[in-house]
């Protein structure tokens, strides 16, 4: 008998012969052993919590226990929210301490946790976050620095200390207010660009005639069985609490269904979990509310014509991770990659992560005999640097990965790389998604392959449409151009929810702060004139609704794409704007 046994049974008086005192003895030896405590220190925990609510200290049973561990677990709770507080540095997420430790050389980094970084944000409203502002970062060197880029760079207006957000700490009263603050905004969007809707309805209220409701697409999976994607015997409308009292009604979709306010020529519209829809129909007391129209999502405002101005011109050159096969830490594609910027000296390079990917096999193994920040320092920071001196006037631009290991913030939205990772101001981090201005031309850049989960997801559906935006030329009706659609209209960089469980730990999405991942700011804002949406499916690129999409696809399958704006001109931004996909030589 083990003396933590014998400790515990001296302890409750026990016997082993006791079916019942046996059970509780086994639940103390557990509770000592997960939380590293001694049968004393048990006892003592039990004393205090006894003495402090009862007055007494009573016989200590299995419900006894259960007490117990919840308290244990909430000073456990207490204790590392108040080293957040303390420190930053002594509350890094495990994955930047590895990317800084000389111990993970050679060890298999499956498995690891560590505490979380910075205190938690509270939920933002719809169109809240990361207003722009422009950046100047000042830093002594010992390479020449260019005294002027050419490009005005305009960032996020915010710190990292406001986006490193302390994560897994959301409740499901904060993910549900987030929820319903977002259908809320776009019922007052529909409202106030269909001017005839009056009011929303409720969809779970019987009524003889129509009504127009706002609510988010799901998946009734229990109807439809696992694995079995979104159809017309699956759909499900989630209503927010203001306009629906939070309840989920079966959706049926009328068979002469109607298309209103859309784009003319698309003649149908995509659904997928998660997608925030506008419908005309009824509940007719089956339990269902039938649809006989869908409202389209108001379109974003187009940029207005910047003024001509030669000097306003730049070009800049994209390219995404992984930068490396899964075979090696080479890094043979971004070494090429960087040999053509050499050559070219574009004003702006935009690289998007991962840099160093946590789930190649290599660092998956432990197969490195150097740290995460010491292989992203030799191979990226070195050699742009280098770059940078031979075009003093670029500007670098590095936008994380979910799957980056030198990234402390594992989750989405992701904060910007710690500021160790810059070493020249040149190099400027930004947070994943990102939006920020070159020239006054906007853009939104996203490392995470939405365009990919959207084709998974989506389910289109053909429809009359009535009411139709014309626009010339007609609008793009092609799959890729329809998935890029579907992020303008419902505003997000990933409008998808729940996550499918095939591809969650791609994206390790943050409900509550799902603010940052707006496209605009405010409903009124205008469209980002350029997306950067990298992903696995054949690279792109297109103009969608006023917008330049570009998907450059990963730099290990060797495409990455260049991008030019003209200043001199009288045209809209898409229209001075030339976006190709180049091949690595």
């Amino acid at each position: 008998m083990s003396s933590l046994r014998s400790e515990v049974i001296e302890w409750l008086g026990a016997t082993e012969l006791e079916e019942d005192s046996e059970a509780l003895v086994n639940e103390c030896v557990s509770i000592c052993q997960m939380y590293n405590l001694t049968a004393e220190a048990l006892k003592y925990k039990w004393e205090a919590l006894s003495y402090g609510t009862t007055n007494s200290i009573l016989r200590f049973t299995h419900e006894s226990a259960a007490d117990v561990k919840v308290q244990i677990q909430r000073e456990i709770q207490a204790k590392n929210a108040s080293s957040a507080s303390k420190s930053a540095a002594a509350t890094s997420f495990a994955r930047g301490k590895l990317a800084n430790s000389a111990k993970f050389a050679g060890i298999n980094a499956n498995g690891l946790t560590g505490t979380l970084k910075a205190a938690a944000q509270p939920p933002k409203a719809l169109f809240g976050g990361m207003a722009r502002v422009p950046v100047k970062l000042e830093q002594d060197f010992d390479d020449p620095i260019a005294s002027s880029s050419r490009v005005t760079f305009t960032g996020p207006k915010e710190g990292r200390q406001n986006r490193a957000y302390r994560y897994m700490y959301e409740t499901l009263g904060e993910r549900s207010e987030t929820l319903d603050t977002q259908l809320d905004g776009f019922g007052e969007l529909i409202l106030k660009h269909y001017r005839d809707v009056g009011q929303l309805g409720h969809p779970g209220v019987f009524s003889e005639g129509t009504s127009v409701v706002v609510g988010r697409i799901v998946l009734d999976a229990e109807a439809s069985g696992p694995g079995v994607k979104l159809n017309d015997q699956s759909l499900i409308l989630e209503a927010s609490r203001a306009h629906g009292d939070g309840l989920r009604v079966p959706l049926q979709l009328a068979p002469d269904l109607k298309i209103r306010g859309g784009y003319k020529g698309l003649g149908g519209v995509g659904l997928f979990p998660g997608a925030v829809v506008a419908l005309k129909g009824r509940n007719g007391g089956g339990g269902y509310f039938i649809a006989s129209e869908i409202l389209a999502m108001p379109p974003m405002p187009a940029s207005p014509a910047p003024p001509s101005n030669v000097a306003a011109s730049f070009d800049v050159c994209i390219a995404c991770g992984p930068f490396t096969p899964d075979a090696d830490l080479d890094y043979k594609p971004w070494r090429t990659l960087i040999s053509n910027l050499k050559a070219s000296k574009p004003a702006v390079v935009l690289l998007l992560g991962p840099f160093v990917d946590a789930t190649h096999s290599h660092i998956h193994d432990g197969k490195v005999d150097e740290t995460p920040s010491d292989i992203f320092k030799r191979q990226f920071i070195g050699p742009l640097r280098n770059f940078l001196s031979q075009s003093p006037t670029s500007t670098v631009l590095l936008v994380p990965s979910v799957k980056d290991i030198i990234s402390d913030h594992a989750v989405f939205p992701q904060c910007e790389l710690d500021d160790e990772f810059s070493g020249d101001p040149r190099i400027r981090l930004l947070p994943n998604p990102a939006r920020f201005a070159l020239n006054g031309i906007s853009f939104a850049v996203c490392s995470v392959d939405v365009l990919y989960h959207l084709r998974k997801e989506e389910y289109s559906r053909r429809g009359e449409e009535v009411d139709s935006i014309v626009c010339e030329p007609e609008a793009a009706s092609d799959p890729m151009s329809n998935l890029g659609r579907y992020i303008l209209q419902q505003r997000s960089f990933y409008p998808i929810f729940p996550v499918s469980l095939d591809v969650a730990h791609e994206v390790n999405l943050d409900v509550s702060h799902s603010a940052e991942l707006r496209v605009s700011e405010s409903p009124d804002e205008p469209v980002p004139d350029v997306m950067v949406l990298p992903s696995r499916l054949k690279h792109f690129s297109k103009v969608v609704d006023n917008s330049v999409i570009v998907n450059p696809s990963f730099l290990t399958k060797g495409t990455y794409a260049t991008l030019s704006y003209s200043g001199q001109g009288t045209g809209f931004p898409k229209d001075r704007i030339s976006a190709d996909i180049a091949r690595l030589s």
